[in-house]
């Protein structure tokens, strides 16, 4: 069983990093501005910026 890549307001954090906003349309349009946190592990997501948003921990190189 493998951990979640998307995770919901309110989710609890699975390891220390950042985490950038992602939308519906992400993967073919990419988000202007997304939010972006950095969280330790078990600290709870915060609010996105609408309802259709989630999570993802940002890509190293990036």
């Amino acid at each position: 069983m493998g951990e979640w890549t998307h995770y919901n307001p309110g989710d609890h954090a699975p390891n220390d990093g950042e985490y950038i906003e992602i939308g519906e349309n992400a993967f073919h349009m990419g988000i202007n501005n997304p939010k972006r946190v950095v969280l330790k592990k078990g600290d709870a997501f915060p609010e996105t910026s609408n309802h259709n948003r989630k999570w993802k921990r940002k890509d190293m190189k990036q």
